[in-house]
């Protein structure tokens, strides 16, 4: 029986015998008395290719060793695998098999051996591989297969950008109107029409009134009076009489230095602006209070626009915003917000801001629509996660932190403010932890996957310890 042993062994290329196992000095490891017929007709065929000996989907062309110095197994025409058998020290105690898991990392799980569709074996999971610490843990292959990246927690400025329509709207200060405060005759007209640009002092019109004329007759009586008493007293009321008639200072400064009361009087433009109303057509009678012109100062204009409700915490005068008119679409027109409107619009839910725009080429004009992009970014940095890293049921935000080794934990976090693809942590991170951004729904399959077999082990063990000899009630 020796003789017969021996020989065997030095067909099989050589070995070492111990305690009735056999070592294999070609990658075979360790073989029962059991195994030495199946062995020796393995060394007569050649192997097709060689797997990872802890069944991970790794495999070799040729012999090769993994990363723990175990030999990879050679897998021949009819699908089967040299497998070692340990010796029997190690045997004494063999652990537990839980399940067996797809080799390919899918979330598929068997309660004994299969193959799956491409013949590969399912591998076992031992009891004791996984870790009751709250963590999920993974092995390096299905890391690199799931393309898990992890990025660390870090303080960043979270910039939360506020995207609204509005128009364009003119200054209301800076609108001037002409108007007679007397009934008045137009006697002649400049050319000036509708959009044409005047400077300030540029005559428009000439009119005349018969209540302008006794009142600069009653002024220059006045001031020419060789009367001592009261005469100063009188002059400054006549004087205020021009005034509240709207007569242009220019006038009455020229009538103090001429002396002289004009027939027809010269009405000038107060500012300069565009002209956006004429009424004054020559010969015309006036009535107090017709408007004759409105003109119009457009070197800065206001953006009125509406804001989300939810947005409004978010919003602050003095904050900077960029403007782009849909008429000019490679334009940026920059503003800052004026006034926060202290009404909520009941039926769009939205609130009213005033942004001043320069517009010194005129080229933003009244009712011309606008979207106005709000910058609400906060100087003070914050603790921040990339968006993906988030895992949202809805109900609670969860993240996956990446305690190394493979290990990851699911921890709840309390978010705060979204924008430019972060998110702030406001509770539950600390500043330095890495945390999955990507594949972490797989990690996140994972873990309930884990959670729901070892819920159904434990419910098969308690109907095992509660079988027919434990149930409950009195048999007689």
């Amino acid at each position: 029986m020796k003789t017969l042993r021996l020989l065997t062994a030095l067909a099989l290329g050589g070995g070492l015998v111990l305690a009735g196992y056999y070592w294999h000095s070609n990658g075979a490891g360790w073989l029962a008395e059991a195994d030495i017929s199946s062995a020796a007709a393995a060394a007569e065929r050649s192997p097709l290719y060689y797997r990872d000996p802890s069944g991970a989907p790794l495999w070799s062309a040729g012999p090769k060793k993994d990363d723990r110095g175990r030999d990879y197994l050679p897998v021949y025409d009819d699908g089967a695998a040299v497998t070692p058998a340990p010796p029997k020290a190690q045997a004494a105690s063999p652990r537990k098999i839980l399940y067996y898991r797809n080799p390919m990392g899918l979330p598929d799980t068997s309660p004994v051996p299969k193959k799956d569709p491409m013949g590969m074996d399912y591998v076992a999971v031992y009891e004791g591989d996984d870790t009751d610490d709250g963590t999920v843990k993974l092995s390096p292959g299905k890391i690199q297969r799931a393309g898990v990246k992890s990025e660390p927690v870090a303080r960043r400025s979270i910039r939360v950008s506020v995207k609204a329509p509005g128009t364009i709207q003119l200054d209301e200060r800076r609108v001037s109107v002409i108007a007679m405060r007397a009934e008045s005759f137009v006697q002649k007209v400049a050319d000036v029409t509708t959009g044409t640009r005047v400077k300030a002092g540029q005559p428009l019109m000439e009119i005349y009134s018969s209540a302008v004329a006794s009142a600069a007759a009653e002024y220059l009586a006045t001031i020419t009076s060789k009367t001592v008493g009261g005469v100063e007293m009188y002059g400054r009321g006549s004087r205020q009489r021009l005034v509240n008639l709207d007569l242009p200072e220019s006038v009455i400064a020229e009538m103090d230095k001429t002396h002289t009361a004009p027939v027809a009087i010269r009405w000038s433009a107060p500012r300069d602006g565009v002209v956006l109303e004429r009424n004054a057509i020559e010969g015309m009678r006036a009535n107090p209070g017709d408007v004759l012109f409105r003109i119009a100062d457009t070197s800065v204009v206001w953006a009125l626009v509406d804001v989300a409700e939810r947005d409004l915490g978010n919003i602050a005068v003095g904050q900077s915003v960029a403007v782009r008119a849909r008429s000019f679409p490679g334009r940026t027109f920059t503003g800052t917000i004026a006034v926060v409107y202290p009404q909520v619009n009941r039926d769009t839910r939205t609130v009213r801001i005033r942004i001043e725009l320069a517009n010194p080429d005129a080229v933003l004009l009244p009712d011309m629509y606008v979207d106005a992009d709000i910058d609400t970014a906060d100087a003070a940095p914050v603790l921040a996660i990339q968006d993906s890293a988030v895992l949202d049921t809805g109900i609670r935000q969860a993240v996956l932190v990446d305690k190394g080794e493979g290990r990851f934990e699911p921890r709840e976090v309390k978010l705060g403010r979204r924008g430019g693809g972060y998110v702030e942590v406001r509770h539950g991170l600390a500043d330095g932890e890495a945390v999955v951004t990507s594949a972490n729904f797989l990690i996140d399959a994972e873990s309930n996957l884990k959670a729901a077999l070892k819920g159904f082990g434990e419910a098969a063990s308690q109907a095992t310890d509660a079988g027919p000899g434990n149930a409950t009630g009195d048999h007689k």
